[in-house]
């Protein structure tokens, strides 16, 4: 829950096209008893302006026309686009879905990124980062295949004159929204033209003396007089990303078109929504667009997404908690409950986060609207929005507006009635329902063929509609009904290598479980003495389970040693506490596995601090449920994966040929316990066949303490590799994940020069040349691959069309899924060194994903990646501060 509500809280605000009630947008809500007028009383402004803007103080006055410049003799060109300024939205800056899943699953049974960044179509100004050398980034192993993505390939688009306008406002103002309704009212001295809320993009100059800005007024409903300066900044070329950016806000114009609701900042069909009944939930599916320039033509992504909505309002949370006679007080279980939780209001269609309850006004408590006149909320309601709110006798939701909104004529408490807020987010309940999940994942995991018949249809939409076709006809606009097809490549399969060079290839799903478990394992240290753990309830369970996994050890050539066993006659989490730190004190065990009869999160994390916090000793958690499960021996045989690659073994490794490589992962997790603060987990391989990691985590709260920690660690990991090797490794290369698209100048110019930096003066020291290729790893994208009608096979490489001409960038499909469309992972070398052509560097990066011992099969992202994700994620999640340093050399997170 807490992840949802933290995702919901970065959502941005936008308001529905044909859901606003008649008079308006409507307000944020009303502000407190005696704290003046609700924003946006006001009812339809004069001068076309169709709604006012938040911040409107009431009355009849709205947004009016005082004066303005002698408009200048319009230029001969393009009739005005009809509309042109009308609900749009900045260019597209995707959601973060608090939902689930489109595609497949990671098989490691991660739930979710500790990031919480979500996925995004980020519309953002590309960074060239395609290093010099590198003048073609195309591979040359493997075999073709004839592909498709979901693009559509712009065949026409106006190749005009493109005149960019930078609009200011005075007094400033933060709204989009706002913005436009002011700019709306000079639509006649403007003629036809696209605005984002801060660029306006038109076809035709509005002054003569172009070194002149034009100066419009306006004033806002609250009679404040706005002065609007529109200064040319340069026109437009083809290609260039301003230019872009007019097509995606071109788009999302077309989307309002289709009859599509905005919730947040993407588009959903509300009449093709599901009803989960039994769940009280809507699942509306909607869509993501992005149009960026590719390799060799312009492309629209577009892909399938869902919103969940759920069915039940705060006041129906409190009346179960009322009906349900909770224990101590309902208000004070009701307050922890809805405080810091996220609500959507239908009625104009934004969501709050809320700070406090106030048990002392109702709705049928009064407040003043600016023309002094006083009226009750239920009447307000009535009157605004023809709502009649039904029980009276229900406390007021208080939610704190933001500074920006306040400036913008915003009370600083809105008032919010339980009846009409809709709860937001999956709860932790909802989320470990499985039936319920099941059932939403029934309609979001979308195979390839269902998936690539939405999009054709969702084409066909697009240029069906009579109103976008005279958008794009209007902007010489022409739009594919086909997916775009490209050349790609499939790999060929690696193979795997077990003890004694004995080598296989793995199934065509590349999953080797069978073969693994009759196998001696690469690498098996020597297993000395383990404790168990264990409630007394369940100590027989137990020690069935242990010689499940003694068994399955024994097929892998790993000896297991009898355990010793200690009994706890509680399962609290002080209980496993006291117990792991007397086992310690008195046995000093090469591990210690604790056996816990649920997933609850605060004795999981308790386990974990004492054993890699306070102590430095392994550990492995067993949930009560796996004792005596149907797949008992598959489980059992992934423990006994996990004890031998924790103590120091591996159970297998691939062919790479490089000597003297140090391959590195980077991840970022948001601490959940501590708001702003972040941990980088770093893990970097010591030897050849990627056995042995160092690994090191720190903590920061900005981006240059991160750059600055990365680069120290790194030093520490290439001084650790010296220790192991008595050399320095000869090439380093850095998979970094955790990034966003709008931070990828920050790193290629910071962090990337930062290590290069102290790497290379402990080159110097040894009269070498740092050689190192920095990568960042993109797992959250838009972009689906497919092979004719289905998924393409692991292994399939797209260098081509769909990857970006400033980048040295390609993406790679390395994993099957048994449900939905497999999701590629999109690799970007913004530096680059070490000497590799680019079809050795994606060849490298496939065997990488074979490395992950916590899986037999291919993973989403280089293993040294996943391991550093999943040392994030613990850290982040559990132990919320650095694990003991006398464990950086083992794969203790797995």
């Amino acid at each position: 829950m807490a992840d949802n509500v933290a995702r919901a809280r970065g959502r941005a605000r936008g308001r529905a096209r044909g859901s606003q009630p008649p008079g308006g947008a409507g307000p944020a809500g009303p502000p407190r008893p005696g704290q003046g007028p609700p924003p946006q009383a006001a009812g339809p402004a004069p001068g076309g302006v169709g709604r006012a803007p938040r911040g409107a103080q009431g009355g009849p006055g709205g947004l009016q026309q005082q004066q303005q410049q002698a408009p200048p003799p319009h230029q001969q060109g393009r009739p005005a686009l009809r509309g042109a300024a009308g609900g749009l939205d900045a260019s597209a800056l995707a959601s973060r879905l608090q939902n689930v899943s489109l595609g497949g699953q990671d098989p490691t049974g991660s739930v979710g990124r500790g990031t919480a960044r979500g996925r995004r179509a980020v519309d953002v100004e590309l960074v060239r980062t395609r290093p010099d050398h590198i003048t073609s980034k195309k591979g040359i192993s493997g075999s073709r295949l004839i592909l498709s993505a979901n693009y559509f390939k712009l065949e026409t688009h106006t190749d005009w004159r493109l005149y960019q306008y930078r609009v200011d406002f005075d007094p400033e103002t933060d709204h989009t929204g706002v913005k436009k309704a002011l700019l709306r009212i000079h639509r006649e001295t403007l003629g036809g033209y696209i605005f984002d809320g801060s660029m306006m993009f038109t076809s035709q100059l509005l002054t003569q003396d172009i070194s002149r800005p034009l100066e419009l007024f306006s004033q806002r409903a609250d009679e404040v007089n706005i002065r609007i300066t529109i200064k040319l900044v340069g026109d437009l070329a083809i290609g260039d990303h301003h230019y872009l950016q007019f097509f995606n806000i071109l788009m999302r114009k077309c989307l309002h078109n289709l009859d599509l609701q905005l919730v947040g900042r993407n588009f959903f069909d509300p009449i093709a929504k599901v009803d989960v009944r039994d769940h009280k939930l809507e699942l509306w599916p909607g869509y993501l667009t992005s149009i960026r320039q590719h390799e060799s033509a312009i492309l629209m992504c577009a892909e399938i997404t869902h919103k969940v909505m759920r069915k039940d309002t705060v006041f129906m949370l409190l009346q179960d908690l009322v009906r349900g006679g909770s224990r101590g007080d309902v208000r004070k279980i009701f307050q922890q409950t809805v405080i810091g939780a996220v609500v959507l209001t239908d009625y104009n269609n934004r969501t709050y986060r809320i700070d406090d309850v106030d048990f002392d006004v109702s709705p049928d408590s009064t407040f003043k609207l600016s023309s002094g006149q006083e009226i009750s909320y239920r009447q307000y309601y009535r009157q605004k929005y023809q709502i009649n709110i039904v029980n009276g006798d229900q406390p007021m939701l208080v939610s704190r507006t933001k500074p920006r909104e306040q400036r913008s004529g915003m009370s600083s408490m809105v008032y919010l009635i339980p009846e009409l807020c809709r709860m937001t987010g999956l709860t932790d309940d909802m989320r470990n329902n499985f039936n319920l999940m099941r059932a939403l994942a029934d309609h979001t995991r979308v195979g390839a063929p269902a998936r690539i018949d939405k999009l054709l249809r969702f084409g066909q939409r697009l240029n069906g509609q009579p109103a976008i076709s005279r958008d794009f006809r209007e902007w010489n606009m022409q739009l594919s009904q086909r997916l775009v097809e490209f050349d790609g490549r499939v790999l060929q399969n690696e193979q795997i290598i077990q003890a004694g060079n004995d080598k296989y290839t793995p199934s065509a799903k590349v999953d080797w479980t069978k073969d693994l478990r009759s196998r001696p394992m690469l690498i098996l240290p020597e297993f000395q003495s383990w404790v168990v753990v264990v409630p007394a309830k369940l100590k027989n369970e137990t020690m069935g389970f242990v010689s499940t996994i003694q068994k399955a050890a024994g097929g892998m050539r790993f000896r297991i040693p009898p355990p010793l066993y200690f009994d706890i006659h509680d399962d609290r989490a002080g209980s496993y506490v006291e117990a792991i730190e007397k086992v310690i004190n008195s046995k000093n065990p090469q591990l210690i596995m604790t056996v816990v009869p649920n997933a609850r999160a605060d004795r999981y994390s308790s386990i974990k601090k004492k054993c890699y916090v306070d102590r430095a000793v392994l550990n492995q958690v067993i949930l009560g449920k796996n004792l005596t499960s149907k797949g008992v021996m598959s489980i059992a045989t992934k423990v006994a994966v996990q004890i031998n690659s924790k103590i120091g073994g591996a159970p297998w490794s691939v062919d790479l040929p490089l000597a003297n490589l140090m391959v590195v992962g980077f991840d970022v997790c948001h601490d959940t316990a501590a708001k702003g603060k972040s941990y980088g987990a770093m893990v970097a391989s010591l030897d050849k066949s990627l056995s042995r990691y160092y690994s090191a985590v720190s903590a920061h709260t900005n981006g240059e303490e991160l750059s600055n920690d990365l680069s120290l660690n790194l030093v520490k990991a290439v001084r650790q590799y010296q220790e192991v090797n008595n050399s320095l490794p000869n090439r380093i290369i850095i998979y970094r994940d955790g990034v966003g698209e709008g931070q990828i100048s920050y790193v290629f110019q910071h962090e990337v020069n930062m290590i290069k930096e102290n790497l290379g003066r402990v080159y110097a020291q040894a009269n070498l040349s740092l050689k190192m290729a920095f990568i960042i790893v993109t797992k959250r994208i838009n972009t689906r691959i497919f092979l004719k009608n289905d998924n393409p096979p692991p292994g399939t490489v797209v260098d081509d069309c769909i990857t970006s001409p400033e980048r040295y960038d390609f993406f790679l499909v390395s994993q099957t899924v048994r449900q939905g469309t497999v999701s590629p992972t999109y690799y970007n070398v913004i530096s680059d060194n070490v000497g590799l052509d680019p079809d050795k560097m994606q060849r490298l990066t496939y065997k990488l994903t074979h490395l992950y011992f916590n899986w037999s099969g291919t993973v989403r992202v280089p293993a040294p990646c996943q391991y550093a994700h999943k040392l994030a994620y613990l850290v982040g999640q559990c132990l919320h501060r650095a694990p003991n340093t006398q464990l950086e050399t083992y794969l203790y997170y797995l």
